[in-house]
């Protein structure tokens, strides 16, 4: 009975809604561990608002494109150690306690960045915040999969990938609430302290995961949280699988310590592994995280210029990735897991090509530079003065010239403009002319057609590999390695999103952002291969089956549930 969903004859999604009414303890469960999700979505989203305005502040910020990832990355960096910590700290003290750690850190962090007075302290806060995402990431997920009825496990599962981009969407509509508010930025970074004290709140009132219990040997407590998660028809079955498991699991233990060295040569443990680990690191290398980090950056070089626009834009985005993460929490136990996955690929493949055209567009046709225009403003960029081609220079060259150069737009935008020195005045000056000023991309009349692009890929993204395969990694890994290998699957995790994230700038800048959107397509590509072979459809089938599964299949084609296909059968 432990993770999977059996047999059911109407939707999880809608039994699931009928909780409110028949079990509201549950949804109580669910929700108020969620809100870990919901921080850890605010927390990795809303930097890419505030760091419109950090620019703004932190003048080193603005013009070194490293300082600016590292300020993005850091967090990334604590999130890997919080998440290898993390798997240790809710085998050893219970998945309860690894909530109210990651909380306690995600408001030390907030108060932090919301006080930092350089970039230094601002990068001190985001570590703290990381620290607390990762353990967060796994924690939350694990407490809501092992407190949840069998039947809407998954979907209450894929709640918590809901919250997560509600997170996201939140933290653009306050970046778009602050912006005109004294201070901006810290607002914004402060803002997270709130949801982290009321989540210790609730937490403190609630019991630690009954699974979690029984293995520790406090069975009492365990059946007393039981009977009012399961109807009592169904109590009883749950409590036997629950203590065959544990049994299983001490007999195991008992003859041979579970480490992880004998993790790995168990070959369902270790094929659990590839398949967990492998989607969740597809996950991030298909470019999703770049697109949260830095959606308002994306948009300005798509040609959006004002900080205000990119940032309302780019709520749409986050509002489409909430939505679609409403559309998983519906068919994932209808659709399957691997079915869902395999969808979203194929979808967010043709989107990066899309995008992969676009940006290759407005890079190649960006308008051009006048030296009428430029000898208008009286702060000519020296490298468009000194340069013996200066006839040819378009907008994209006077950007890639200096990170100390910026485009005017003429007052028709597509027509030529001027390349200047990009500092307050000059851009106070370009706007005076009610001009547009860019230092991040250029105007496109492709523009519109990258919203699209972005759209799309969230839309595909969003149901699929935005939640899945934190599902299946709650599902897959045996009781008796599930903290250990949901960290290492975790770390993994962000290790994969510290590697995208840190580089996306820099390849933007060495290679374009139309190549660099090729080659998370390419990844796309590959990923659909992996998944297809690797990753086993976990729809339906309790832990017991999977492993068994895995114990007997290194190849998984099939995209089936119990209901279709039995273990025995394959």
């Amino acid at each position: 009975m432990e993770g999977g969903v059996p047999d059911a004859d109407m939707s999880a999604f809608r039994e699931c809604l009928s909780l409110s009414w028949k079990n509201p303890y549950v949804l109580r469960l669910a929700f108020s561990a969620g809100i870990g999700g919901l921080l850890f979505g605010y927390d990795t989203g809303v930097i890419s608002g505030a760091l419109l305005y950090i620019r703004d502040e932190f003048k080193d910020v603005d013009r070194k494109t490293w300082l600016q990832e590292a300020i993005v990355s850091m967090a990334l960096v604590g999130a890997i150690i919080g998440a290898a910590v993390g798997g240790w700290i809710n085998d050893r003290f219970g998945r309860k306690i690894a909530i109210l750690l990651a909380d306690a850190l995600f408001f030390i962090g907030a108060v932090v960045m919301a006080a930092a007075g350089s970039s230094a302290v601002l990068i001190v806060g985001r570590v703290f915040v990381g620290l607390g995402v990762g353990m967060a990431s796994m924690a939350s997920p694990i407490y809501i999969s092992e407190a949840s009825p069998t039947r809407v496990r998954g979907a209450l599962v894929a709640l918590n990938g809901f919250l997560i981009t509600g997170g996201q969407f939140l933290s653009y509509l306050i970046n778009l609430a602050f912006t005109k508010v004294d201070g901006t930025w810290r607002w914004m970074l402060g803002v997270a302290a709130g949801p982290a004290l009321i989540q210790i709140l609730l937490m403190i009132t609630l019991p630690e995961s009954p699974r979690w219990l029984f293995r520790k040997g406090k069975d009492e407590k365990g059946i007393e949280t039981l009977k009012k998660i399961y109807p009592p028809h169904e109590l009883e079955g749950e409590i036997e699988a629950l203590k065959e498991s544990v049994n299983l699991e001490l007999k195991e233990a008992s003859s041979s310590e579970v480490s992880i060295i004998k993790m790995f040569k168990t070959r369902s443990v270790r094929r659990a592994l590839f398949a967990g680990m492998g989607s969740l690191i597809f996950q991030q290398f298909v470019g999703i995280n770049t697109v949260m980090y830095y959606s308002p950056a994306i948009i300005q070089l798509a040609g959006f210029a004002s900080n205000q626009m990119a940032m309302l834009l780019s709520l749409v985005t986050s509002g489409l990735n909430a939505f679609g993460s409403i559309l998983s929490i519906c068919f994932i136990d209808k659709v399957g897991r691997k079915k869902l996955m395999l969808m979203s690929l194929s979808g967010v493949l043709v989107s990066l090509m899309v995008l992969t055209a676009v940006f290759h567009q407005a890079e190649t046709h960006s308008p051009m530079v006048s030296n009428i225009e430029t000898l208008h403003f009286n702060s000519t960029c020296p490298n468009y003065s000194q340069a013996a081609n200066a006839g040819a220079w378009d907008c994209m060259t006077c950007l890639k010239a200096s990170a100390g150069c910026g485009f005017c737009a003429s007052k028709s935008t597509l027509l030529p403009g001027a390349c200047l020195i990009s500092n307050d005045s000059t851009k106070t000056q370009c706007r005076s002319e009610r001009r547009e000023w860019y230092t991040r991309g250029c105007p496109s009349k492709v523009g519109w057609l990258a919203l699209i692009g972005l759209a799309m890929y969230i839309i595909f993204f969003s149901p699929g590999m935005g939640s899945v395969p934190w599902v299946v990694n709650s599902e897959i890994y045996p009781l008796r390695y599930r903290g250990i290998c949901g960290g290492m699957a975790s770390t993994a995790t962000w290790v994969s999103n510290l590697i995208v994230s840190q580089s996306f700038l820099s390849l933007t800048q060495a290679i374009g952002t139309g190549w660099t959107f090729m080659i998370f397509g390419i990844i796309s590509f590959f990923a659909i291969i992996y998944i297809s072979i690797v990753v086993p459809e976990t729809k339906g089938l309790p832990i017991e089956e999977v492993e068994k599964m895995l114990e007997n299949r290194s190849i998984n084609f099939k995209c089936c549930s119990r209901q279709e296909t039995s273990v025995s059968d394959k």
